[in-house]
This record gives structure tokens, C-alpha cells and sequence, in this order.
């Protein structure tokens, strides 16, 4: 899930893209309002968090251009104005959710996966590779539909190669969507992860197929 942050504070959008990397988001961050629309034409995305106090364009001014354009990206407000004349003015103006700062990570996380599950028309957005699904909602893996237990840095590399499934990723691209928040972690621990999960799947056709030069690539024969 592609997410276009639009915040003017850079210790807080830097956390954010981070954080929300930890949970299978993949984050680009704007920090002027004439940004939005340029990203959003060069790029689809699943969502845009959007800051009101934007400069150069304001975020009621964007989100109006982008409704008067006939843009349906579902849009959820974060801003430090929490009034009930902010929330319910931000909504009728085309607005899909509000949330005021200070707020906390899981609410963030499960409002915007709330957002973009029902744009696309999803009970539970999923990836799949072959037998191998990964349910974001329920942030769950099964094999063959059955759950595969997983440790919490086994589950981070294989969320990082199913989301991208068909492509590799580097071993430094594993680092940054993973590790984003851990210090001195080696390149070598990816290796030992990759190697795990091979094991773990090694029943199943899917596999993780190192490309020379490119990375690990998740890819099913069936």
C-alpha cells in the first residue's frame, strides 16, 4: 500500500515514514501543498495523509482542487486543528476521515487501512504469491491456507518480498523497510532471515531466488 504523506514538520513525517514502512506501508513525503498534485500525476496511490497547514497551498485549497478535479484518493486529515467546525468543514469539503494531533500510531495505521479498504471495494486488503497470502488488515500470513508462524523479523522480510512480489529487493531496500527503527543491524542478518524462510517454505512452490547484483526475489510455480 502507497501512501503520499503531506506534512510540513520533518521530525514528524520522517517518523511517520518509518513507522508506517514497519507496517507494510511504502511512504513518500511532500512538505509543500504545490507538491500534491504533481506526486499524485507522476505516481498512483493508495491514500494521502494531508496536513492542513501546508505552505504554498494550503491543505483545504488541495483537497478542493483535487475533488473539483474528479480525484476519489481517499483523503485522511492530519492536523493539529481539532475543532468539531474543522472536522466537519475538512468532510464536507470532500474529506474521507480526520485525525488530530497528537494521536497514535495503531489508530493511524488502522484508519488509513479502513480508508483504502473500502476504496477498493476489499473486506481485507490482501498479497498473495501463489499459496503463500499475507492480510494486511490482519497482518496474518498463511500457506495453502493454512497460518505460518512466523518470528516478527521473519514476518517483516517476507511482508517486505510479497508486497513486492515478482521484483527483487536488495538487501539494503530489506534493511530500510525493516530495520528502519533498529540500530547496527549488519546486512548479514538479511541472509540469515532469507535463509529461514526458505526453509519454511520449502515445501510449498514458492521461493525466494537470489538475483546477482539485484537482491531476493519472491516467485511461485504454481
Amino acid at each position: 500500500m502507497r501512501i503520499l504523506l503531506a506534512e510540513d514538520e520533518p521530525e514528524l513525517a520522517h517518523w511517520l515514514v518509518r513507522a508506517l514502512a514497519q507496517s507494510g506501508f511504502q511512504v513518500d513525503w511532500v512538505d509543500d501543498g504545490r507538491m500534491v498534485r504533481r506526486s499524485l500525476k507522476a505516481t498512483a496511490y493508495d491514500a494521502l495523509v494531508l496536513d492542513l497547514g501546508l505552505p504554498g497551498v494550503g491543505g483545504h485549497d488541495v483537497l478542493a482542487d483535487l475533488r473539483e478535479a474528479g480525484q476519489r484518493l481517499p483523503v485522511l486529515i492530519l492536523t493539529a486543528r481539532d475543532s468539531l467546525i474543522e472536522r466537519v468543514s475538512t468532510l464536507h469539503e470532500g474529506a474521507d476521515d480526520f485525525l488530530a494531533k497528537p494521536f497514535e500510531l495503531p489508530e493511524l495505521e488502522a484508519r488509513l487501512v479502513a480508508l483504502i479498504r473500502r476504496a477498493r471495494g476489499s473486506d481485507r486488503p490482501r498479497f498473495a504469491c501463489g499459496p503463500l497470502a499475507y492480510d494486511s488488515a490482519g497482518k496474518q500470513f498463511t500457506l495453502g491456507h493454512e497460518p505460518l508462524a512466523l518470528t516478527p523479523r521473519e514476518h517483516g522480510v517476507l511482508r517486505a518480498l510479497i508486497q513486492r512480489s515478482g521484483e527483487p529487493l536488495s538487501k539494503q531496500e530489506i534493511l530500510d523497510r525493516v530495520f528502519s527503527d533498529e540500530q547496527d543491524v549488519q546486512p548479514d542478518v538479511v541472509e540469515v532471515l532469507v535463509h529461514r524462510l526458505r526453509k519454511r517454505l520449502q515445501a510449498s512452490p514458492v521461493t525466494i531466488r537470489t538475483l546477482r547484483g539485484l537482491g531476493y526475489v519472491l516467485e511461485s510455480s504454481a
